[in-house]
């Protein structure tokens, strides 16, 4: 793609669209603005695609990084305010990793820690991630201190840390 192939485009959006639509839709909500912004993604990537740096991660995780950056953009832009409810329902949006052939050890072990995290780390991961919520605004949302919020972050991130780094450990 960096020396202007459209089929490396092609394969590109044929391989991980249909999961940065589906992160879009979800934080903005509604489809059209969601598939606007995986045309700007898109753009993005065939723009700067020499810029890319493998050994800074996987494209993959650059393009889903974009999208939901993008995302947040439009939801904030646009001045809308989620009062979602907080299930575990987008969970289940993360996709299944036996379907999807790009996912592999890590999405299965990342969607069993989320899964086993307290409800009330799940809401602030949620809030701060799908909602692009500060932590103060977060606090403010569910009526805890921010210190709590802050808490609840660390111990979330930290039990996926060691989830992935036990994953990072089995690979060598």
């Amino acid at each position: 793609m960096a020396r202007g192939d459209r089929a490396a485009l092609a394969e590109l959006y044929d391989r991980y669209a249909a999961t940065m639509l589906a992160l879009a839709q979800r934080i903005v909500g509604r489809a059209a603005e969601a598939e606007d912004v995986i045309h700007d993604v898109f753009l993005e990537a065939w723009r700067y695609s020499a810029d890319y740096d493998p050994a800074r991660g996987h494209v993959k995780s650059w393009l889903l990084l974009r999208t939901r950056s993008r995302s947040l953009d439009v939801q904030k832009s646009a001045r809308v305010s989620k009062q979602s409810a907080h299930d575990d329902a987008w969970l289940a949006e993360l996709g299944d990793p036996r379907l999807d052939t790009t996912a592999g050890a890590d999405q299965t072990r990342v969607r069993r820690v989320l899964l086993a995290l307290p409800p009330e780390q799940r809401e602030v991961l949620w809030l701060g991630y799908f909602e692009g919520l500060s932590s103060s605004e977060i606090a403010e949302r569910v009526g805890v201190p921010l210190g709590t919020v802050k808490s609840r972050v660390a111990a979330a991130l930290g039990a996926l840390r060691a989830a992935l780094s036990d994953s990072m450990v089995e690979l060598q």
